[in-house]
Formats: C-alpha cells, sequence, structure tokens
C-alpha cells in the first residue's frame, strides 16, 4: 500500500468517526445544531482532505471547505456537491462553537445531505 493511500484510508476512517456522531446526535430533538453542524463539517473536511491526498495533492492544514473542494477541482475531481454547499458548513469549524448568539441558518437535513454525498463520494474516490 501507498504512503498516500495509506494516509487517504486514515482520513476517511477519522472521518467516519464524525459521520457516527452526527449520525447517532441526528435522530434527538435536543441535540444542538451546532454540535450536529461542528461533526457534519469535520467529517466532510477529513473526506475531502482524503481525496486530495489520494490524488496526489498536498494535505492543506485548512477547516476551509470551499478551499479544499478548489483543491480538489484542481486535482481533476469533480466534487459531489457545490461550494455552496460546502460554504454552509464552514461557519461550523470555528465560528458557531465559540459564538452562542449565531444560529446556523443550515438545516438538520441538509447537513445530513451534504455529509452523506462527500463521504460517499470520497470513499469510492480512494477506493476505486
Amino acid at each position: 500500500m501507498t504512503p498516500r493511500l495509506e494516509e487517504a484510508l486514515r482520513l476517511l476512517r477519522l472521518a467516519g468517526r464524525d459521520r457516527d456522531t452526527f449520525d447517532l446526535l441526528f435522530p434527538l430533538e435536543r441535540a444542538d445544531p451546532v454540535a450536529l453542524g461542528f461533526h457534519a463539517q469535520q467529517a466532510v473536511e477529513k473526506a475531502l482532505k482524503a481525496a486530495l491526498v489520494h490524488s496526489g495533492g498536498d494535505l492543506l492544514r485548512t477547516h476551509d471547505l470551499v478551499a479544499l473542494g478548489h483543491a480538489v477541482a484542481a486535482r481533476g475531481r469533480a466534487l459531489p456537491v457545490s461550494l455552496e454547499a460546502l460554504r454552509a458548513l464552514n461557519p461550523f469549524a470555528v465560528e458557531y462553537r465559540y459564538d452562542d448568539e449565531s444560529a446556523p441558518a443550515l438545516s438538520r437535513e441538509a447537513m445530513a445531505a451534504t455529509l452523506a454525498a462527500v463521504m460517499d463520494w470520497a470513499g469510492d474516490a480512494v477506493s476505486g
């Protein structure tokens, strides 16, 4: 196994932990949308990084999903979601976690849809 493949698989495993946490919280009405969004953002971030590394790109040390999306697209991979969908998750990485005045505008269902699309796509990209 190549080092790039090993790193991509490691990142997918880490993304899977965040997805599992999102999936556990999702059906709970009491689950805070910021907590849900954080785990969705983290899973998407790691999945994008897995696809980027697997495609030969350098691992970017950023939480910016749009920047990661651009980096992946520059490697010739079509993204499974729009840059706007990625941008909508960006504030969950830091901004919403430390600001109790902001209310996330993204629905739980939109978070789940973006998360599922990116995770499935990244899994296929790395294993294919």
